[in-house]
């Protein structure tokens, strides 16, 4: 009866170490080799970007990915501009300083970060939601151009200047009732900046 006693409790401490390994090893690996994962914690923000353009295809995937994102009883209160042509993305530089007279003009065009690309995102202000809503688009279209090799910037400074200039609104063509909320920069990353600490003692679990 003594043998039999030690046997099981052999096979029921190997079973459970065995179990505990393997947990251990699936979070590990989830870790290293979770697609999702690893494309949220790699993304870095990016603010020097090469010359080259993103190529139509990839910015198509990318918007296509950001108009997914899960949004208040499917409102879709967004709406949203891609400007990646080089002589609009200048008349439209043009405009914001312009009718932003009293910012310096290194200012305005600095803002951007040399992006190639602008993505405008404007919001139904009539929504409560909206804001959260083009927040989510605006994440998703971050990630999605992570996974395709594309950095990205968000750009919270260029939308005071876009209120202030009609010119620019006009050129936008955002419809009645929207209202610019956010702007993200687009091209291929020109730096690999480490990532930021992030604090933990912030998450509480209840």
């Amino acid at each position: 009866m003594k043998k039999l006693y030690v046997l099981v409790s052999v096979i029921l401490s190997t079973f459970f170490v065995s179990c505990s390994n393997q947990s251990n090893k699936e979070s590990n690996d989830m870790k290293t080799t979770n697609a999702v994962i690893e494309n949220i914690m790699q993304r870095r923000s990016i603010r020097n970007y090469k010359d080259s353009q993103v190529p139509k295809d990839i910015l198509d995937k990318i918007v296509e990915c950001g108009i997914n994102a899960p949004n208040a009883i499917n409102r879709q209160a967004w709406e949203v501009r891609v400007i990646n042509n080089p002589e609009s993305f200048s008349l439209f530089k043009e405009y914001l300083v312009k009718d932003n007279p009293d910012t310096p003009k290194e200012m305005i065009e600095g803002c951007f970060r040399g992006a190639p690309t602008l993505i405008v995102i404007a919001n139904d202000t009539s929504f409560k939601f909206s804001q959260i809503d083009c927040g989510l688009l605006s994440e998703n279209i971050m990630l999605s151009a992570w996974s395709l090799g594309i950095g990205s910037v968000c750009l919270g400074s260029p939308v005071g200047f876009i209120n202030n200039s009609q010119q620019a609104k006009n050129m936008l063509g955002f419809s009645e009732g929207y209202s610019t909320v956010i702007c993200i920069g687009l091209g291929y990353a020109n730096e690999n900046p480490d990532a930021k600490p992030r604090d933990l003692s912030k998450v509480k679990f209840l």
